[in-house]
């Protein structure tokens, strides 16, 4: 990835395998640095529709690109034992070095563990999960071996070798102040800002930079990186039927597209992702409008990515 990475957050649903094999390998022919799934069970609120299962398929997508890096926003940490992540993340790391991140959050939809009869508990319990689970991986990548005895896992003695070549860089989302923050500061290489957050974005760097003094962290070690939606015309005349899909498919307060101010032609993408940069954003992770058509894929690539 680059000093200014601009990747592309393709939720699965809906797609086929092969949908999501073109549209990861035309991001690698365009030079677009990053690609994102989501982890759920099914697809949030459409159960019925076709939904590929997260790891599985980064590792396919994986094998069958060279160059393009992926990710996950976010792996929800109630779906696999840190151990087993662990062994899964070491291994990932193997097949295609230096080109997995590893995005994690506490999980967010309760439904889906409810049907599937997995633990799901209060917020402060899930994040006491993932604390946990940060600390089995911070010490299965520096040490070669896990021996945590916590309130929720117990691991004692596990070997995970060998340690990845090139470490992957861990992901955490989220801006829960209380929470999600204090383990942000303490084990992340990289913070990923959510849609639902783009407006209050000073505020919550502040908060973060605040935790990092607290337990001597330098914020600058961590790399600022947000999500939003991106609805890019391919000329003024198509402006409104393009913002138009965008208002349709992401219209609601949590995708933040106002806040986003991605909505346009290049040259208004571009002064936008410009102003984020100089904030000192380091990686911007883009829905866009229509799902990463090849025309948005080829644009971005060609008038936005170009001009970075």
């Amino acid at each position: 990835m680059t000093d200014f990475d601009i990747g592309v957050y393709l939720p699965q649903i809906g797609f086929s395998y092969q949908d999501l094999l073109h549209r990861a390998q035309r991001c690698e022919e365009l030079g677009i640095g990053s690609l994102w799934l989501y982890d759920h069970l099914y697809g949030p609120g459409a159960p019925e529709l076709p939904s590929m299962e997260a790891w599985t398929l980064a590792t396919a997508l994986l094998s069958h690109t060279e160059r393009l890096h992926i990710g996950h926003l976010v792996l929800c940490n109630q779906f696999r034992h840190p151990a087993l992540l662990a062994q899964m993340v070491k291994t990932l790391a193997e097949i295609a070095p230096g080109r997995f991140t590893l995005g994690l959050g506490s999980g967010s939809i309760a439904e889906e563990h409810q049907r599937a009869g997995l633990p799901w508990g209060s917020f402060a319990e899930r994040s006491g999960r993932l604390a946990e689970t940060l600390e089995i991986l911070t010490q299965a990548f520096t040490q070669q071996r896990i021996d945590v005895t916590g309130a929720y896992y117990a691991v004692r003695d596990v070997a995970v070798v060998p340690a990845p070549r090139v470490r992957p860089p861990i992901v955490i989302g989220g801006v829960g102040e209380k929470y999600t923050l204090p383990l942000v500061a303490r084990y992340a290489d990289i913070w990923n800002i959510p849609t639902y957050a783009l407006g209050d974005l000073e505020h919550k760097l502040a908060v973060l930079r605040s935790h990092c003094d607290d337990i001597g962290r330098d914020p600058a070690s961590i790399t600022l990186s947000l999500q939003a939606v991106m609805a890019i015309a391919p000329d003024d005349a198509s402006v409104a039927e393009v913002r138009a899909k965008a208002e349709r498919r992401f219209g609601a307060p949590a995708y933040g597209l106002a806040e986003g101010g991605l909505i346009g032609t290049a040259p208004v993408v571009v002064e936008r992702l410009r102003e984020l940069r100089a904030t000192g954003f380091s990686q911007v992770i883009l829905f866009t409008h229509d799902r990463a058509s090849d025309l948005s894929l080829e644009l971005l690539a060609s008038q936005v990515m170009s001009e970075f």
